[in-house]
């Protein structure tokens, strides 16, 4: 397959890494889950067997199904396109409950005329514990074309990705599943969560620093928000610099209202321009 080039990597990172924060997240975003200041509580096991190792219960007022988040994509002072981020409905996968949610980003007719992006990426998230089970991308950007696909065997803590089996932490997240997970927990001014993730064959350990509060505005309102920044420990764009930040909710929904990355030339941002809440569910 043709490589791609590093332009068509900034309109990748534009147009569905943001949809990040996740997805919205290039390198991969937002366990070993060392969690710092909100560790997931599990329903005690009973004493008669051993624990089985998905019992883990995180607690989740924060989205449901029927969900939908709406962005405009800007790079600089240009609209390049829209993104959506769907929680499409509940299924069945691994005898779990799961959701399916479902990231997508198109861009605009300007955008088009001479670079076409068509990108869907899919995330299937436990119900219960708040971590992936599978993760698919189908990238359709200008010629280029990438479909990549993963699973992820939670019980014996690997991931099958491509002809690999590899050894990751269990409860380790994608790069869509991170940002619902991070949605979960209580964040608390000057301090960090930490979650293990894994995007494209690699293991990220992420540290969600965060940062401050305060109060925006963009199409779809004014919300008072908690600003997040998420640093990995990989190399590359986001390394320790912490290029991307995102403002979120200050409230139980945790709603991703405003994402902006500094990249090497310029910046990118997704801005809220609709949402429609989902129904809270029981599992």
């Amino acid at each position: 397959m043709k490589k791609q080039p590093k332009e068509n990597k900034l309109v990748q990172n534009l147009l569905m890494g943001l949809v990040i924060i996740v997805g919205i997240v290039p390198l991969g975003f937002f366990a070993s889950v060392e969690l710092g200041i909100a560790e997931a509580a599990s329903e005690p096991p009973d004493e008669n067997r051993m624990a089985d190792p998905l019992d883990r219960y995180v607690d989740n007022v924060a989205f449901g199904v029927n969900e939908k988040l709406t962005f405009d994509i800007n790079y600089g002072f240009i609209n390049a396109g829209t993104a959506t981020m769907e929680v499409a409905r509940v299924v069945e996968y691994q005898q779990r409950p799961c959701y399916q949610i479902v990231t997508r980003a198109l861009s605009n007719s300007f955008f088009s005329s001479f670079y076409k992006v068509e990108d869907r990426v899919e995330s299937i998230i436990d119900a219960v514990g708040i971590y992936s089970w599978r993760f698919e991308k189908n990238l359709r950007e200008g010629n280029y074309e990438a479909d990549r696909v993963y699973s992820f065997d939670q019980r014996n803590s690997k991931v099958h990705y491509q002809q690999d089996t590899i050894d990751v932490p269990q409860f380790v997240q994608d790069a869509i599943s991170v940002l619902y997970f991070v949605r979960t927990q209580e964040l608390r001014v000057g301090e960090s969560i930490f979650v293990d993730n894994f995007t494209d064959g690699k293991l990220y350990p992420l540290e969600v620093r965060i940062h401050e509060k305060e109060t925006i505005t963009v199409d779809a309102g004014t919300f008072d928000c908690i600003v997040v920044e998420p640093l990995t420990q990989s190399v590359g764009v986001f390394r320790h610099e912490g290029k991307l930040k995102v403002w979120m909710t200050d409230d139980r929904l945790k709603m991703p209202v405003l994402m902006k990355s500094k990249v090497l030339v310029g910046s990118i941002s997704a801005e809220l321009t609709d949402y429609s809440l989902g129904e809270i569910e029981s599992f």
